[in-house]
């Protein structure tokens, strides 16, 4: 069954928007495709438990029943901070083993799995107890494939530049990258060459602002992966 960790550059570069893109463009291209979350801050309370926006979208493209939450964000934490401090506050610690299980479950029951980081890519899960626990130990520990996504915005090209370093120094294959346009900018062009020269991995393509992943972008991710 075929994977990705879809990772960002930054926090609100539109990772989410291009999952969710991703996920229904390869259910219509028919491949059986479902998002997962595994690590989800800023979740509100609901009869079912703490829900949040992000992870639902990823429910509801790929069609999973609300019953199914639990595999798609099993970890989630109710303040909007980076996982390690909203996990102290709620008094409880970031554990990888629901998240590798809930994949699992996925993976066996469908055909492709796109797996959303939380934040940047350099962001700690839970603190020294015994050690950190990195966003980068728990994508090894799951064993997939990176794809990066690049919001295009004033400051990118450094940020990806350094995701992009971060990636590969922490051991991971960086399989590609994705431009997400999240406004229009008379330099797009420009920001989007220089990436493509600079950054040691493709362009699988572009996500236009409010739109959709389209054919061509699920056959080059489905050729990487």
């Amino acid at each position: 069954m075929r994977a990705l960790f879809m990772a960002g550059t930054d926090t609100g570069v539109g990772k989410t928007h291009v999952a969710v893109a991703l996920v229904r463009a390869l259910r219509a291209a028919g491949i059986d495709a479902v998002g997962m979350k595994p690590v989800a801050s800023g979740c509100v309370p609901t009869p079912g438990g703490w829900r949040n926006d992000d992870a639902l979208a990823l429910l509801a493209a790929g069609g999973l029943p609300a019953g199914d939450y639990a595999l798609v964000n099993p970890v989630a934490l109710p303040r909007p901070q980076s996982p390690h401090l909203a996990a102290c506050a709620q008094g409880v610690t970031v554990d990888p083993d629901p998240v590798l299980r809930g994949f699992s479950r996925l993976q066996a029951r469908h055909g492709f799995v796109v797996v959303e980081g939380v934040g940047g890519w350099s962001v700690p899960l839970a603190g020294p107890r015994p050690r950190w626990l990195m966003q980068a130990d728990l994508v090894r520990m799951l064993g997939l494939p990176v794809l990066l996504v690049v919001g295009l915005r004033l400051g990118c090209i450094n940020h990806a530049l350094l995701a992009a370093r971060a990636i590969i120094d922490d051991g991971l294959p960086l399989a590609g990258w994705v431009a997400n346009v999240l406004e229009p900018r008379d330099d797009q062009d420009g920001v989007i060459a220089t990436l493509q020269a600079l950054l040691p991995a493709p362009l699988l393509g572009l996500v236009a602002q409010g739109g959709g992943a389209d054919a061509a972008l699920v056959r080059a991710v489905l050729g990487v992966v």
